[in-house]
C-alpha cells in the first residue's frame, strides 16, 4: 500500500507541467540526499510559483487510495501546491518526531493564511501525532474561517485526538463563525451531554437576541434531549 508521501508525489506529478514536475522531483531528491531546513524552506516557498494553485481534483480512486493509506484522510479539496508542500514536509522527516514538530511549529508561527491552511490540512499525515494536539487546538480556536475549517473539516485529527472539552469548543466555534458541521468527521460519534447543554444555551442566547439558530445545531442535541431541551 503506498504511503501518504508516495501518493502526494504521484498526484503532483500527474498534474504538474513538465517543468514543474522536474522541479518537484529535483527538490524531493535534494531533501532525501541532503536534508536541511534551508532546502525545505526554499521548496515550500517556491511551490505555488512552480506548480500553480489549481485544485487537485482527485478521482474517486485517488480519494479511496488516500483513505486506505491513512484512514480518514480526505484531500478532496486540496490544491496542487498544498500537496507538494506537504510532500516536502514529509520528505524532510529524518526519524526524529520531536525535531519534526519543532520545525513544523516554526513554520506555523511564520505562516501566512494560505500556508496555515496547508499546514493544518496536513495534520493527519505528520509524524508525532500525539505532540500536535496543542497546535491543532490553536487552529480550532481561530476566528479565521478558512483556517478553522482546515482543522475541523474533512480532517480525522480532531475526532481522534481532542478531549471532550476541546471537541465541544470546536463545535461551538464552528456555529459561532458560521461554519458548517456536516464536514466534521466523527460528529455523531463524539456528541455528548455536555455539548448538548452548551448548544441549547447557545440557541437560547441566539433567540433572545433575535438571531437565527442553525438547524445543524440540533443534530448534536437530539440524542440527549429531554425536558426543556425537547421544548427547545
Amino acid at each position: 500500500m503506498p504511503a501518504p508521501l508516495d501518493l502526494l508525489r504521484e498526484w503532483v506529478l500527474r498534474r504538474a507541467s513538465p517543468a514543474g514536475a522536474a522541479w518537484f522531483e529535483d527538490m524531493l531528491a535534494q531533501l532525501a540526499r541532503e536534508p536541511s531546513d534551508r532546502s525545505l524552506y526554499l521548496a515550500l516557498g517556491f511551490a505555488p510559483r512552480r506548480l500553480g494553485k489549481a485544485d487537485l481534483a482527485l478521482s474517486p480512486e485517488e480519494r479511496a487510495a488516500a483513505h486506505a493509506a491513512r484512514p480518514g484522510w480526505d484531500p478532496s479539496e486540496w490544491s496542487i501546491d498544498q500537496a507538494a508542500r506537504l510532500a516536502f514536509l514529509l520528505a524532510r522527516f529524518d526519524g526524529d518526531e520531536e525535531a519534526f514538530v519543532r520545525r513544523l511549529e516554526t513554520l506555523f508561527v511564520t505562516a501566512d493564511v494560505g500556508e496555515l491552511i496547508c499546514f493544518y490540512r496536513g495534520l493527519p499525515l505528520y509524524p508525532g501525532q500525539h505532540l500536535l494536539v496543542a497546535r491543532a487546538r490553536e487552529g480550532a480556536r481561530t476566528s479565521m474561517r478558512p483556517v478553522f475549517e482546515a482543522v475541523a473539516h474533512r480532517n480525522p485529527y480532531p475526532t481522534e485526538r481532542f478531549d471532550e472539552a476541546a471537541w465541544n469548543q470546536m463545535i461551538l466555534k464552528a456555529l459561532f463563525i458560521g461554519s458548517r458541521l456536516w464536514p466534521i468527521q466523527g460528529l455523531d460519534a463524539r456528541c455528548n451531554p455536555a455539548l448538548a447543554r452548551m448548544l441549547v444555551d447557545y440557541a437560547r442566547e441566539r433567540r433572545a437576541a433575535g438571531r437565527p439558530v442553525d438547524p445543524e445545531l440540533w443534530r448534536c442535541v437530539g440524542p440527549f434531549a429531554e425536558g426543556e431541551m425537547l421544548d427547545e
